[in-house]
């Protein structure tokens, strides 16, 4: 197990050397702020609800895309478990500076960014399940255009098709841990049924799928420059070996 530990973070240190600054820093930077931004609802009507997680989220599933799509599936699972790491260290932050005791009231201030451990519980393993299950099934649809793999085509359908599903399972399981699971006990018997959850999960889905739309042309831009540079080569040549 040991010897396991020490190779998944050897192997990582590489990735992290070898994935150019800003993707990295973009994917770290978006994961965090969906937390953030996460707190504030900017529509909402009946069941349905947005927050302000959607305006960065596009931002994060942009990267593991290029990075899947550059270094595989597993890289960019690696890069997802490195900013979820990232964000849980700042949420630890965040908590334990809202609980310092202040003359002046921060109420406002501690109770955006002290969180909710159930929150903060939820959203994590929501983003680490729609990460696994986007890397994977980008990669899945990647490997479908064998004729033209590095083509626009492939690279939107891939990016299209592991977004949506990948979003609409963030937004599930995020939606059931927090109220058909969470909410009942902590917020005096509230809760959601499962169709609500799915319908709203649903068409959040499809609302950040139109983000990815938007900004895939960056995505492909990207990986592009990176095959033309050779990024990465010493990642690449030590997986291919």
């Amino acid at each position: 197990m040991r010897k396991r530990i020490k190779q998944f973070l050897s192997d990582t240190s590489l990735l992290l050397r070898s994935i150019p600054s800003p993707v990295i820093t973009v994917l770290v930077l978006s994961v965090v702020l969906m937390n953030l931004l996460a707190n504030k609802t900017i529509y909402q009507k009946g069941f349905f609800a947005v927050d302000g997680g959607i305006v960065v989220s596009w931002a994060c599933f942009l990267c593991m895309d290029i990075i899947t799509k550059h270094f595989g599936a597993k890289a960019a699972t690696q890069a997802s478990i490195f900013a979820l790491a990232i964000n849980l260290f700042c949420v630890g932050i965040f908590a334990i500076v809202s609980l310092i005791p202040t003359e002046t009231d921060y109420s406002a201030f501690n109770g955006i960014f002290g969180g909710s451990w159930f929150i903060v519980l939820s959203s994590s393993l929501a983003f680490i399940a729609s990460a696994v299950a986007n890397n994977a099934l980008n990669a899945a649809v990647g490997r479908m255009f064998r004729a033209n793999p590095d083509g626009r085509a492939a690279y939107y359908t891939r990016s299209y098709v592991s977004t949506f599903i990948g979003q609409f399972i963030d937004n599930m399981v995020f939606a059931s841990l927090v109220f058909m699971l969470f909410a009942p006990i902590y917020w005096g018997g509230f809760s959601w049924t499962l169709p609500q959850c799915i319908s709203c999960s649903m068409i959040g889905a499809f609302l950040e799928l139109f983000m990815e739309v938007v900004f895939s042309p960056i995505g492909y831009s990207v990986t592009r420059r990176w095959r033309q540079m050779d990024v990465g080569g010493a990642y690449l040549a030590a997986h291919a070996a």
